[in-house]
């Protein structure tokens, strides 16, 4: 089962970062059009992702295809303060850095080496957040500041058991009709743009990402989740989180340097997650090769240089605080309908529209 995992994750972060190179998927360049330009066309294809997303893995969570209940952003302890503390300095240093974890590993794919610097520095500071310094700040002055939602009976905090509670209604049926109301109110907002609707790549781009979220959730939460022949416990296979995942990239790039430097450690074995951060990188090279785009780039200057890794360990930092970055929170916590998902994504937002404003002020002489 860990190959059929690992081969999984590979293979829709392969397709990911293709169509993320070709259709220009950026969420700090969606953010950056809408303040700069006032133009809402790839905001608009990552809502379109997160309703295709929300869609389908509320299908397999209904039919019970997958256990979306066990996945860490739907834990029933609500840590708010690390949500909100990362989510912003998460949005800050990816304004920084021109681009969120994704971005950096589809430029890496189309020869970046300013992005190879960047994913270093982001892997390093997100695994010092994990299992090192910055962990102990983590650990002890944010985290403990959290609603238990479990103690208040909640089984999970998606939003589906929220109205659950509120009305009395079956859990299933509950988070069927909120996410129909919030997929129809997506779907509206995405398609009343007549520009927006007759653009293909992104509409089929945006659609075709959501669906790769939701066969991350399959892959690991049903094809990978068995019986141990050691041990005769029903496990999930080849993840990080020793629970079903998707798509996520800060978290992941920390344990794919952790294999490369502890290469010898027979405890350490290629994850899902790991398995994906490659695949997105596979996946952009491709196309930048096949359509001869590959190229090589450094840094324009020393400021541009020490911007770049200042943005990187507040991605790092900020990623793991809040569980995930504008695809492990953006795209795939939201696709569970989780209350912190949605608190950590609207932080990164707030902390990147924050920092647009400064720099447009700052570039106009104000």
């Amino acid at each position: 089962m860990s190959t059929v995992v690992i081969g999984g994750g590979f293979l829709l972060a392969f397709v990911f970062g293709l169509v993320a190179a070709r259709t220009n998927f950026c969420t700090m360049g969606a953010l950056s059009d809408i303040v700069n330009m006032g133009h809402w066309g790839r905001m608009r294809m990552w809502l379109l992702a997160v309703a295709v997303a929300i869609a389908g893995t509320t299908v397999l969570a209904v039919t019970g295809q997958a256990d979306i209940a066990k996945a860490v952003a739907q834990r029933p302890v609500l840590p708010w303060l690390s949500l909100v503390v990362g989510g912003l300095l998460f949005g800050v240093g990816m304004t920084i850095a021109g681009g969120c974890a994704n971005r950096n590993l589809v430029r890496l794919g189309g020869g970046s080496v300013r992005s190879l610097v960047v994913l270093v520095f982001m892997g390093l500071a997100s695994y010092m957040t994990l299992k090192g310094l910055f962990g102990r700040w983590r650990a002890s002055g944010l985290d403990p500041v959290a609603l238990p939602l479990g103690e208040r009976g909640w089984a999970d905090q998606g939003l589906g058991t929220a109205l659950a509670k509120l009305t009395g209604q079956d859990p299933k049926l509950a988070l069927a009709i909120v996410a129909m109301v919030v997929v129809l109110a997506l779907a509206v907002f995405v398609f009343k743009d007549r520009r927006f609707r007759g653009n293909a790549w992104q509409v089929g781009g945006g659609a075709l990402l959501g669906l790769l979220i939701v066969g991350g959730w399959y892959v690991t939460g049903h094809l990978g989740y068995g019986e141990n022949p050691d041990t005769l416990e029903q496990v999930y296979f080849a993840t990080n989180t020793r629970t079903l995942e998707s798509l996520s990239f800060v978290a992941p790039l920390a344990y794919t340097l952790e294999l490369l430097m502890l290469w010898t450690d027979a405890s350490l074995r290629v994850t899902f997650g790991i398995a994906s951060v490659l695949g997105v990188v596979a996946g952009s090279a491709a196309y930048a090769l096949a359509t001869r785009r590959f190229r090589w780039e450094g840094f324009a200057s020393l400021q541009d240089l020490r911007n770049q890794l200042v943005g990187a360990v507040l991605m790092g930092f900020g990623g793991v605080t809040a569980l995930g970055c504008t695809v492990g929170q953006g795209l795939s916590g939201v696709s569970t309908l989780a209350l912190g998902s949605f608190l950590a994504i609207g932080a990164i937002v707030a902390g990147s529209v924050a920092t647009l404003k400064v720099m447009l002020r700052q570039a106009e002489g104000g």
